[in-house]
């Protein structure tokens, strides 16, 4: 690194580092940026999902009748490790390019003052660090490997014969493809997931303590947000983790309906709750700058409005009580200054205490639901589907 030039600028990522990243880079899975994406893609979802396809395949189970339930046709299993994991995966390339650049704008933009770059750096390195932690990771593996693999038995399995496990005098046993699911699939899509839900929180953690600093923000800045609004927007390159989470809910509703006699409706509130717990999961961390904002705005609104009664005061005694010289009026810039201090104030006025819009908002929420979409058609129509679907857009 060059350390002329900001931590900012160089290498700010959530995702280049810590042992996993360090593995990858050992395997030949990925370079110093990410490279090879495809090759870790192709791998990981093998390792995951090949053998449970052979394993169901040489015991009979990948394709027969729907009692028990057979692999290709347990939709659960397929979004999981054909849908979830390969975006789960791509998502980290979509992460490091848009939150580097997010970082670098506060620099940019002159939103952290020059005196406190150092600062700023050392709260980058902060970062880093965490992002890094060996006994984190640690601590992952083990996490999954008691808590979830305890919750997948009681509350997420299917619950019911099927490829992976089938009833015995002593309640249920996992076939040998059951085996590897729990022993290898399972952990390894959940660990890859909790992952990301660690690296949220180091973005979440460093954003707070960027919200403590003397941020130079400008009320009068046309993004309604003090130069800040590239926050909301910086939130689009969570999408990935949210269509992915979205979809790992779509297939266990759908398994659920088609083989296990659930009603499509029974899952209102599951959906809802997941869609409205991801926006504000990934939104809510930004209010922490709303205090800064709410100053900024207070404290604008206060100087312009000081300015305002001056100049207006002025304005007043020259063009109004005054004599006015009809020529002099034609050519004067006072009509347009009073005109832009009264639309700065304005802006001011509009300003959000929030570094995101509505538009910011639900575009998330799209990202989360478009996978749920097409459970719908477990009880509509095709044509039925669209024609509701375009009667709530228009």
């Amino acid at each position: 690194m060059d350390a002329s030039v900001p931590l900012a600028k160089q290498d700010f990522s959530l995702v280049l580092g810590g042992p996993l990243y360090q593995l990858f880079r050992r395997t030949h899975l990925s370079g110093p940026a990410l490279e090879q994406l495809w090759r870790r893609i192709w791998i990981i979802t093998a390792v995951a999902w090949v053998p449970l396809l052979v394993l169901s395949v040489v015991e009979g189970h990948a394709i027969g009748p729907p009692s028990p339930l057979p692999f290709l046709r347990d939709i659960e299993a397929q979004v999981r490790f054909l849908v979830a994991l390969p975006l789960l995966i791509a998502a980290e390339l979509v992460v490091h390019l848009r939150t580097r650049a997010i970082v670098a704008q506060f620099v940019d933009r002159g939103l952290v003052r020059p005196a406190d770059v150092p600062h700023f750096d050392g709260l980058i390195a902060s970062a880093m660090r965490l992002r890094n932690s060996v006994p984190v990771e640690v601590g992952l593996v083990v996490l999954v490997a008691t808590l979830g693999h305890r919750l997948w038995r009681s509350t997420l399995a299917y619950g019911a014969a099927s490829w992976y496990a089938l009833p015995d005098a002593g309640g249920m046993h996992l076939t040998p493809a059951g085996i590897w699911l729990a022993a290898v699939s399972l952990p390894l899509s959940q660990f890859i997931l909790i992952r990301w839900y660690f690296r949220l929180l180091v973005w979440f953690r460093f954003l707070w303590q960027v919200s403590r600093m003397d941020l130079h923000l400008v009320p009068t800045h046309p993004d309604r947000a003090a130069g800040l609004s590239f926050l909301g927007k910086g939130t689009y390159a969570f999408s990935p983790l949210l269509f992915a989470q979205g979809a790992l809910l779509a297939g266990l509703i759908a398994t659920r309906v088609l083989y296990g006699g659930r009603a499509l409706m029974e899952f209102k509130m599951d959906a809802i709750g997941l869609i409205a717990f991801f926006v504000l999961f990934l939104l809510g961390p930004l209010t922490v700058f709303t205090p800064a904002l709410g100053r900024a705005k207070r404290t604008g609104l206060a100087q312009y409005g000081k300015l305002a009664s001056v100049y207006v005061t002025a304005f007043e005694d020259k063009w109004i009580r005054g004599p006015v010289d009809d020529a002099e009026l034609l050519g004067t810039g006072d009509i347009q200054s009073l005109s832009d201090l009264g639309q700065s104030y304005s802006v001011i006025r509009e300003m959000n205490t929030v570094p995101f819009g509505l538009q910011d908002l639900t575009r998330l929420a799209a990202a989360t639901a478009l996978p749920l979409l097409p459970l719908g058609l477990t009880v509509f129509s095709l044509e039925e589907l669209v024609m509701r679907l375009l009667k709530i857009v228009f």
